[in-house]
């Protein structure tokens, strides 16, 4: 997907007790999901100002030393974009229709069709951006990646976490297309937990070969 960078791809989150772990989604389009959301998700809503949307840039697997311009609407089309994304993410992961969907998809090929970010070759040899970005070509970048993943070969591979109490979505980007968690470090380790107190409580819960 245009523009991505492929080492340590994902974000740094932190569990409940402030512990921080590496979540990756598996593509840009769902890294934005982690700024909030519409309904239930508005509780984690950090897009407020440009510099919030430049921050997230800056964290996500898109390739370093991007800089951006954004404006307040600019912003305001972020979070738009984002609820689409959430719409049609969340109801392919779930396997269901999506309430909303002919709006969702008219929001992400709108930005889908604006000038995308343009990486180029720096002196050095590593890869970089040509200057004067701006939060519009951020956003159709994102927009162009979302199409690619709901459109392709991993369109079926959108999983929900698999945590009662997690709602982060991935792509399932594994050879066997087994993962079952957001990440070991958080969800996946508390199910083990859980499922060693069961065995050893007499609950015989069996723990997945993850």
């Amino acid at each position: 997907m245009d523009g991505t960078a492929m080492d340590a791809p994902g974000l740094v989150l932190r569990t409940p007790d402030g512990r921080p772990y590496r979540f990756d989604p598996g593509a840009l389009c769902l890294e934005l999901l982690l700024t909030g959301g519409p309904g239930r998700y508005a509780y984690w809503e950090v897009l407020h100002d440009p510099d919030a949307l430049t921050d997230w840039a800056a964290a996500s697997r898109l390739a370093p030393g991007l800089r951006l311009t954004v404006t307040g609407p600019e912003v305001a089309a972020a979070r738009a974009l984002r609820d689409a994304l959430w719409t049609l993410a969340e109801a392919r992961a779930h396997g269901r229709p999506a309430v909303g969907e002919d709006e969702a998809v008219a929001v992400v090929n709108a930005a889908a069709a604006e000038p995308p970010l343009v990486a180029r070759i720096e002196p050095d040899g590593t890869r970089g951006w040509v200057p004067g970005a701006t939060g519009g070509q951020l956003l159709s970048t994102v927009a162009r990646d979302a199409v690619d993943l709901l459109t392709g070969p991993f369109a079926d591979r959108l999983r929900v976490c698999g945590a009662d109490d997690c709602a982060l979505l991935f792509v399932d980007t594994s050879r066997p297309g087994r993962r079952r968690w957001c990440a070991m470090e958080n969800c996946g380790n508390r199910h083990k937990v859980r499922a060693h107190r069961a065995r050893h409580s007499g609950g015989g819960e069996q723990c997945p070969q993850d």
